[in-house]
């Protein structure tokens, strides 16, 4: 688990607001007996997670596609080819949702704007040094090309 005191405290706070906002369906559903906290959360998402990533196309319609997810400091982030139609239409169209689930008993669902990650900058730094700390026992060294290779969003 990467997540600082103050990420899990800032995303403990994402949590209690979303669920104070939530509707009654949504609310018989989550009881907050069957709620994950903060670092309960981020301890279950370590390492790549499979998310369904929505995006919108130009007359309003929602594709949606499988992308590798990473959870690091609170935030999901995840990468494509820069040709990829997803990134196509995050480039005029950033709005997305994108859910993780790996069965029945949990699911994480987000919603937002996707904003683009520069690896090789002080805040992309620690993702960079994640991915390779992911990608690399996986897929060997030459991951970390493909990695220069494409654009990643948080």
């Amino acid at each position: 688990m990467h997540e600082t005191a103050e990420d899990l405290e800032r995303l403990q706070a994402l949590l209690d607001r979303s669920y104070a906002a939530a509707g009654p369906h949504l609310s018989r559903i989550h009881t907050p007996e069957r709620r994950l906290g903060a670092e309960q959360l981020a301890a279950r998402l370590k390492g790549m997670s499979l998310l369904v990533l929505a995006t919108v196309t130009a007359d309003g319609r929602p594709i949606l596609g499988p992308v590798d997810g990473i959870f690091l400091r609170g935030e999901f982030y995840f990468g494509s080819a820069p040709d990829s139609l997803r990134f196509r239409h995050i480039a005029k169209r950033p709005q997305v949702s994108a859910t993780h689930l790996p069965g029945e008993e949990f699911a994480v669902t987000v919603h937002g704007r996707a904003v683009p990650v520069d690896l090789k900058g002080p805040v992309g730094a620690d993702l960079r040094r994640t991915l390779l700390e992911v990608y690399v026992p996986r897929y060997g060294q030459e991951w970390e090309e493909f990695l220069d290779g494409g654009p990643v969003y948080a």
